[in-house]
């Protein structure tokens, strides 16, 4: 089941880093289009008027995809900014107990997100909302990723609860292997 959990991880983690490769790739093709129109009114006059349609809305969904898609990703990782000043002082049965009592109300907040942000997609689909673009896409694609961040993100937060409700050690502690070293020697075990 772990290695299960923790390739859900991975797979969040690294199609959150396509979206972010696909943030780039875009912009630097509408920076290369500028540049060509640019080029194109010095030498003729007249602008061309190239542009990728709706880039800027293409980008911000890519964001979403990959603010959402990497949150579990960097949970597990103990990638996360943690306010920790409090917790470190705490004699261990409270600490434990405080950290059981974060990692509940945390998860018991991106369960509610998840299935609110679920009625949303629904909702979207049903309706067949489109974005506002020069593109019009159904608005349910890009808020998918999102959806999809919220859920993995319940996942990994129980997860975590229930690590520590038994005793064990959290991920996030950053005392294991992360999730990229587990990835690497999986592969190598195969």
């Amino acid at each position: 089941m772990r290695q299960i959990l923790n390739k859900i991880y991975s797979i969040s983690g690294w199609t959150a880093a396509f979206f972010i490769v696909a943030i780039c790739l875009t912009v630097m093709a509408q920076v290369f289009l500028n540049l060509l129109d640019r080029l194109s009114s010095l030498i003729t006059g007249e602008a061309i008027g190239l542009t990728i349609p709706s880039y800027a809305e293409f980008t911000g969904f890519f964001l979403t995809g990959a603010s959402f898609l990497a949150l579990a990703y960097t949970l597990r990782d103990g990638s996360h900014i943690r306010v920790s000043l409090v917790l470190q002082h705490l004699p261990p049965k409270v600490r434990h107990i405080v950290e059981i009592w974060c990692l509940g109300v945390a998860a018991a907040m991106a369960v509610y997100f998840a299935i609110y942000t679920g009625f949303q997609v629904h909702e979207a689909y049903k309706y067949n909302d489109l974005s506002p673009g020069m593109i019009a896409i159904p608005i349910w694609i890009p808020m998918f990723p999102m959806l999809a961040g919220l859920a993995i993100l319940a996942l990994a937060l129980i997860d975590e609860l229930i690590c520590v409700i038994t005793g064990g050690e959290p991920s996030y502690e950053g005392k294991g292997e992360n999730l990229l070293e587990q990835d690497h020697a999986d592969l190598h075990a195969e």
